[in-house]
């Protein structure tokens, strides 16, 4: 991996200072926009920087992704909403995993995201590692070493949907590049679930949409060039079905506490096609 820093034509640096974050040179200003997104993570399981991206790089990358679409792996499935592959028959009826949700989309994978996609470069940047690691108060972070799910491109064509599901992955963090005509909203439930508590009546009710069970349900708005970052393993969410001529199309920075971190061959078989 290239490990540029160059980025600066790429990110809004003024308004987020991805290069002003270590402790020992840090303003107060970048000190006080990580304590804000670390509270909004704590409390809400989400904070977003809109505008993110510089609009020309949002531009160049929405371009790559376009190039390289016939790249991209396709995926369709039902399944539950923790991936369990537990069969219906097996289940109590008050489990959560007897609901059958459907997940339908392409994903292109990281050795076939082009070196002309600003894309790599924000990934492979030590800065914007150090900012997320800041932001997810996770220091030292570390990216992926994985040649297919360090970095994905996602395209939801109309009609697709990504099902209501937990993430495996401690944390989530996502690049907005192109917004759909309608539909493709991004919705989620704060901290649903805990460490101690897997709360299946919460999650039953979500997914039997009662009526109070939808009241905490939140949307994530959709400028293009906005970097999300996501506690989805506690967080159910969901992307609504795509409506209209034009791809949802986002792409996912993948990093980890440890170095060395690759998705199990299982994982990379489901998501690209090949191990």
């Amino acid at each position: 991996m290239n490990r540029t820093t160059e980025i600066e034509d790429l990110i809004d640096i003024d308004r987020y200072p991805v290069n002003d974050r270590a402790s020992d040179r840090a303003s107060d200003r970048a000190t006080a926009m990580l304590a804000r997104a670390r509270e909004a993570l704590q409390r809400d399981g989400a904070c977003m920087f809109p505008s993110f991206l510089r609009p020309a790089a949002v531009d160049a990358a929405i371009r790559a992704a376009h190039r390289g679409a016939g790249d991209a792996f396709r995926t369709a499935m039902l399944h539950d909403i923790d991936f369990s592959g537990v069969t219906e028959a097996e289940l109590p009826s008050s489990s959560p995993h007897r609901f059958r949700l459907r997940t339908a989309k392409s994903g292109k994978a990281y050795d076939r995201i082009t070196t002309d996609s600003p894309l790599r470069r924000i990934y492979e940047s030590e800065d914007v590692t150090a900012f997320v690691g800041s932001a997810l108060g996770i220091e030292p972070l570390f990216r992926m070493d994985d040649p297919l799910g360090a970095l994905n491109v996602m395209y939801y064509e109309p009609g697709d949907e990504l099902g209501w599901h937990f993430d495996r992955c401690e944390f989530a963090v996502t690049l907005l590049l192109q917004a759909p005509c309608a539909g493709g909203v991004f919705e989620y439930v704060p901290m649903l679930r805990s460490e101690h508590d897997q709360n299946d009546a919460g999650v039953v009710a979500l997914l039997e949409r009662r009526h109070e069970a939808m009241a905490h349900v939140r949307s994530m708005g959709a400028e293009p060039g906005t970097l999300v970052l996501f506690r989805g393993h506690w967080s159910p969410h969901r992307v609504t079905p795509v409506i209209g001529p034009q791809a949802r199309i986002n792409a996912v920075l993948s990093y980890a506490r440890t170095p060395g971190h690759w998705l199990k061959a299982e994982g990379r078989r489901l998501f690209y096609g090949r191990a």
